[in-house]
């Protein structure tokens, strides 16, 4: 027998240990295993069942407290039993669109991205279309009372949206346009913006990271967008000129359409492309049609919106200075956050630079905890080394975590899983990422992760970029860089921190920053006397931020310097693949493979790997990460004949 309802003047006030309250419950509530669901005015929520170290404080107006015992929560009757999990991921959105196909199977898909946001989950059907289902896996980041999506609001009821990002100048952009906004929710603000001038009027006015999509029931119309760099991911099957659903991952849509007839795959799946929006038409079933798809920013271009937080510059200011301001203007904005805020540190020029510049300017944004820092390494690790002499610098709170090779080999199909790329260069960085991820978020409050990803391609910091014949070369190199960013290191960064319930900010990203670097002469940007990001090293060099030997660190790259320098990881795989693949394997990849064909016995072991969780998807990939300049056949650094020990 069902528990009865509460009583209808009761109101529930349930807060986590975090300091989160969640939303107030009304109408019934029901048990569905192996997940708990509530069924709240149409409106589905879901939660696992919480870990033992999970507190939570649940009063109700009648006077009751729902008592917890280890891993489950009971009360006296009349009153509901209930699960709540204290795990806080990234958010994840999904929606399907027409379909003669089993949608109640098609919606359980929805499920294989709950690691994106497992507070609350919901799945709405929209009444105006025969087939058509909105999915969100929900953190609460801000206005965690208010902020469930699909987000609807009462000024505009005919506007759905599931938004996975954040918007840092969404208060500015409500006061500018003088929109009522009924929530504190950073998303709500494309709502109104769209219904001021359109979906690329909306993102174009966006000072943050973002990939999503907007229902508007009285133009039968539909709309994605996705940020400049694809911070954010977003993927979409497609039929022709049609999407039939969408997802943060590629991993939530797989199997959801039947395989072909000559025994494809099924349905193409294609990831959005950053700085893009489409407006798509959709009949009574729900089917789409393209109507328009554009470009809503370029990389490079100053951004659209008017409404910035520009900071203070004297006419005397040269572009050292500029540099200094705006990337320490585009660290403050990402302060914006109720939950813990961390830092990747490997004790390279970029993680360091983020890591000091956040320290810096965590007490003045009201934050009273310790900064916590965290680097992982393998014994002899020169990361650890130099991470610990910043860390001591800045005074964070640091965490080393020790890895083994073991470890990494243990992770390596957990980690071709997470990711959805078979990329080399992308693996061997994942490991460390992945396995330092994991740490945080098993033994640390720290969800908000800050991390110096886009600094190499942004100001030129691969060594091979000290082999570039000119700078207007290494400029069209970086800029090719930024391009594919979201295919290897911000689609990296992102995976596996959502994988442990983490988000990522990037703020080498920043709009305004990397539209002002990138505005100086190529000339001034490339290496100089063999140093790469000379120009980034020079504007912080002298003003004490961070130890000058940590500044002129030479670069390497994170699964390098995770690694000992007698024995590099990339050894450590090929020794590891040795005896798994055959040089007949090779040779004859091109049949097996003819998308992508693997190169060495590395890449074709992950390509196994990979097809064995994605079958006939090698096309998610369009190229593999490769360094340019060098003859090595191995994208390491410490394969170059230029790398500086």
């Amino acid at each position: 027998m069902p528990p009865p309802p509460p009583p209808p003047s009761c109101q529930l006030s349930i807060k986590l240990s975090t300091g989160h309250v969640l939303q107030p419950f009304e109408s019934t509530m029901s048990i569905v295993q192996p997940f708990h669901v509530s069924h709240f005015k149409e409106k589905w929520f879901i939660c696992l069942p919480p870990p033992p170290s999970c507190q939570l404080s649940i009063k109700l107006s009648t006077g009751h407290v729902l008592q917890l015992f280890e891993s489950t929560m009971s009360t006296v009757q009349p009153f509901h039993v209930s699960h709540f999990k204290e795990n806080w991921t990234m958010c994840g959105i999904w929606a399907l669109f027409s379909s003669g196909e089993n949608v109640a199977e098609q919606c359980s898909c929805a499920q294989r991205i709950a690691h994106r946001g497992p507070d609350c989950f919901r799945l709405e059907s929209v009444r105006h279309f025969e087939r058509c289902v909105l999915g969100f896996h929900r953190l609460c980041i801000n206005d965690g009372e208010h902020g469930m999506q699909p987000m609807r609001i009462r000024k505009y009821p005919h506007l759905w949206l599931c938004c996975n990002g954040e918007v840092y100048n969404h208060k500015r952009l409500r006061d500018h346009f003088g929109f009522d906004c009924e929530t504190e929710c950073d998303c709500e603000i494309i709502l109104h913006l769209y219904e001021k001038g359109g979906v690329q009027f909306a993102a174009q006015q966006l000072d943050g990271v973002f990939a999503f999509i907007l229902l508007d029931t009285n133009r039968k119309q539909v709309c994605f967008a996705r940020d400049t760099f694809g911070v954010r991911p977003l993927f979409s099957v497609t039929e022709g000129d049609s999407v039939l659903a969408v997802c943060s991952e590629v991993k939530g849509l797989i199997g959801m359409f039947k395989k072909t007839r000559n025994g494809d795959a099924g349905p193409p799946i294609k990831a959005f492309p950053p700085g893009c929006y489409e407006v798509h038409d959709m009949n009574v079933a729900g089917r789409t049609t393209l109507k328009e798809h554009g470009r809503f920013h370029d990389i490079g271009d100053m951004p659209k919106y008017s409404v910035i937080a520009k900071p203070l510059v004297t006419q005397n200011q040269d572009h050292l200075d500029m540099i200094r301001l705006l990337l320490e203007a585009a660290v403050q904005k990402r302060l914006m956050s109720e939950r813990r805020i961390g830092c990747l540190l490997s004790g390279g020029l970029d993680s360091s630079l983020i890591a000091a510049l956040l320290t810096k300017n965590a007490g003045k944004a009201g934050i009273t905890y310790p900064i916590q820092t965290y680097s992982i390494g393998m014994e002899g690790s020169p990361d650890i080394a130099a991470a610990r002499k910043v860390a001591s610098h800045i005074g964070s709170e640091h965490h080393e975590v020790s890895m083994t090779a073991q470890d990494a080999l243990d992770a390596i199909d957990e980690i071709i899983y997470c990711l959805e790329s078979y990329d080399v260069v992308s693996i061997r960085s994942s490991m460390g990422n992945y396995l330092l991820a994991r740490y945080i978020q098993r033994e640390t409050d720290s969800v908000v992760i800050y991390s110096g990803e886009g600094s190499d391609e942004l100001a030129q910091g691969y060594i091979y970029f000290n082999k570039a014949p000119t700078a207007e070369a290494a400029d069209a190199e970086g800029r090719r860089l930024l391009q594919e960013l979201y295919l290897f290191d911000v689609l990296r960064a992102d995976r596996t921190t959502a994988a442990h319930g983490l988000e990522v900010r990037v703020p080498f990203l920043d709009h305004t920053f990397t539209s002002y670097y990138l505005s100086l002469p190529p000339e001034l940007r490339r290496s100089r006397d063999g140093v790469e990001k000379f120009l980034l090293r020079e504007a912080f060099s002298g003003t004490g931020l961070l130890p000058e030997e940590i500044l002129w660190r030479p670069k390497e790259g994170f699964s390098d310097g995770t690694s000992s320098v007698n024995n590099p990881l990339h050894l450590t795989m090929r020794e590891f693949v040795k005896n798994k693949v055959t040089d007949e394997m090779v040779e004859n990849a091109q049949k097996r493979f003819p998308v992508n064909p693997p190169q060495s016995k590395e890449a074709y072991y992950y390509r196994q790997v990979f097809e064995g969780h994605y079958p006939g998807r090698g096309d998610l990939m369009p190229v593999y990460w490769t360094p340019k300049w060098t003859d090595s056949k191995d994208p390491s650094a410490r394969t170059f004949s230029h790398y500086k020990k």
